[in-house]
């Protein structure tokens, strides 16, 4: 992949039990290889600063201290896990210096391009981080129909507890991206979805997701704010961030099967 694509997303999500909130929003992803320099737009920039732009250090360990796909394929040799033949990540790109990404993915392919492993990187809005590796049992090449479970180990939501699990679901083509997160527990949980088709990123479609949805990922933190303050309001119970724990190990892998 020596291109950058543009993925024109949307993303829903669902709560689930007693206090229900829904929302749907519109936003702009990229997917990349993380490996490579590929050709950009005049407006977007890999690793130096640019009006849009991706930096290695944004992902792969501590937010900021990243070390992008090295820190990766560190990982899979710990969990002793195959390497991949070829890696793309799926996030949304800095924007005027700014970036927020409650999750990102790392789509993995083996030797003969088939889709094996997805580590999904979920970071809250304290900067904590962690990582899950998803896969199917002996890791065959995951299909749109595959559901792999994990367990939930981090604090994200203050109105949800650390437990539960997530369902990921993935749908990987050559002209769109889907992504399926069923987070369940007992009496509630949420459904999160995002998909949208894949376009080479250019300078008008830049310009024109900028003119749509202004400050990028300023703009999903804000919104998460609202959302936040809607359920606030709903009487929903709020659990402090320092009271949750906090992984001791940077990438967990799916329950077994």
């Amino acid at each position: 992949m020596n291109t950058v694509d543009h993925i024109a997303g949307h993303t829903f999500h669902g709560r689930k039990g007693a206090i229900e909130n829904a929302f749907r929003y519109s936003i702009d992803y990229i997917l990349l290889d993380p490996e490579t320099r590929p050709g950009t737009p005049a407006l977007f920039s890999v690793n130096r600063a640019n009006i849009t732009n991706w930096r290695d250090r944004d992902h792969g360990g501590t937010p900021g201290q990243g070390r992008g796909a090295v820190w990766l394929r560190e990982q899979f040799g710990n969990l002793g896990v195959t390497q991949p033949d070829r890696i793309t990540l799926l996030t949304q790109p800095r924007v005027m210096g700014h970036v927020f990404n409650p999750v990102s993915f790392w789509f993995c392919f083996d030797a003969e391009d088939q889709l094996y492993a997805v580590v999904s990187e979920v970071t809250n809005t304290f900067g904590t981080r962690h990582s899950y590796l998803c896969h199917t049992p002996n890791f065959a090449p995951i299909q749109p129909s595959d559901r792999i479970v994990a367990t939930k180990l981090m604090h994200v939501s203050p109105f949800q507890e650390v437990e539960g699990t997530y369902t990921f679901r993935f749908d990987y083509r050559p002209d769109r991206v889907g992504v399926w997160i069923d987070y369940g527990r007992e009496n509630g949980g949420l459904i999160a979805t995002l998909t949208g088709p894949r376009a080479p990123l250019t300078n008008r479609t830049i310009l024109w997701s900028l003119l749509r949805r202004p400050f990028g990922a300023r703009r999903a933190f804000t919104l998460i704010l609202w959302q936040a303050l809607k359920l606030w309001v709903k009487k929903a119970r709020f659990r402090p961030f320092r009271k949750a724990p906090v992984p001791d190990h940077p990438v967990s892998r799916i329950r077994d099967p």
